[in-house]
């Protein structure tokens, strides 16, 4: 079995080769920039250079995407381009190579105006049923991709999984009130509650999914880490968030004392994993109470995979204020 990762010089891709590489599995990693897990260098815009390296391959992770950090420097047609041109390259090419498992990697960030409820209302309990509600041209590709995968599962028979990921970028936030408000590691430690998830489950999501596409015909999951929060908590999360966390969580108050850490005010959105646990099978081992359980030691957040991978980057320079630009 053969498998071809998709994106393999980014965060993501780099995770899933390494992976592959250590569970002695055949992978291919492809991706328009080189790298130390790429094969083969290419855009998935070109149908000819995925139709090539299609051949032989059984299994699909496509993690290739223009993401959220382009959209200030790339044109709209770019992420058509890339998004939704380079995924209905790799969908017809894997259904006449009679590839058995295609995993799209698509975001949370699909959710748009559906994760922001309105001023004095609860924080959105997100599940799988909730509308996307795309707000930039990132969301709208993304989801346009989703509905091809779709498409593809339902016309051509090639089974299909989506998996909607979470936060698991390690560069600093965009928002530069975030920023000023948290130094990064508490940042990232709060939205572990919520809206994060590690690289290390992200992958294990990934692998899971494409051993259980031949039999889901078609399926879309939400990948974060698991909340301690239950639904009836989403009103009083919105205005007090620390007297929730101090309920379920109760020994993170010495741990954020200790660090000179502060929890989050307010939450807005909550990412439910429900779904993908129970279907299939995964168990993320990276949550807010693993974090708070870990060793005084031990101050880095990051999973060993995370921190062998550092920081990409999204960009080929630097920005004056926050990693890249917003709109």
């Amino acid at each position: 079995m053969t498998v071809l990762v998709t994106g393999s010089s980014g965060h993501l891709g780099e995770a899933l080769m390494r992976t592959l590489q250590t569970q002695r599995r055949e992978a291919i990693g492809i991706d328009i920039l080189p790298g130390a897990f790429t094969h083969h260098a290419g855009s998935i815009a070109d149908r000819a250079f995925v139709r090539r390296c299609m051949r032989g391959v059984t299994t699909v992770l496509h993690a290739a995407t223009l993401h959220k950090p382009h959209v200030a420097t790339h044109s709209r047609q770019d992420f058509v381009d890339v998004n939704i041109t380079g995924t209905l390259n790799l969908l017809e090419e894997a259904a006449a190579a009679g590839v058995s498992a295609f995993v799209y990697t698509s975001t949370t960030s699909v959710f748009g105006d559906a994760l922001v409820p309105p001023p004095g209302e609860p924080a959105a309990w997100i599940t799988e049923d909730v509308t996307a509600v795309p707000k930039n041209i990132y969301g709208v590709t993304k989801a346009a991709a989703e509905d091809l995968c779709q498409l593809f599962a339902r016309n051509h028979s090639l089974r299909a999984v989506v998996l909607r990921t979470s936060r698991f970028f390690p560069e600093e936030d965009d928002n530069r009130a975030a920023r000023e408000a948290f130094v990064d590691a508490n940042a990232k430690t709060n939205e572990f509650l919520y809206r994060r998830v590690d690289i290390e489950d992200v992958v294990s999501a990934h692998l899971l999914a494409a051993q259980h596409a031949p039999s889901a015909g078609f399926a879309k999951y939400i990948i974060s880490a698991t909340t301690p929060f239950a639904r009836h908590d989403a009103a009083e999360l919105r205005t007090n968030a620390p007297a929730v966390v101090r309920r379920y969580v109760p020994d993170h108050e010495a741990e954020y004392a200790r660090r000179g850490w502060t929890m989050i005010p307010g939450i807005d959105r909550v990412y439910v994993n429900d779904r993908a646990r129970a279907e299939l099978g995964w168990q993320p081992r990276h949550d807010f109470r693993t974090l708070m359980a870990r060793p005084r030691t031990d101050d880095d957040i990051r999973s060993p995979l995370a921190r062998e991978i550092g920081s990409k980057g999204y960009h080929d320079r630097v920005f004056r204020e926050g990693p890249y630009p917003v709109e």
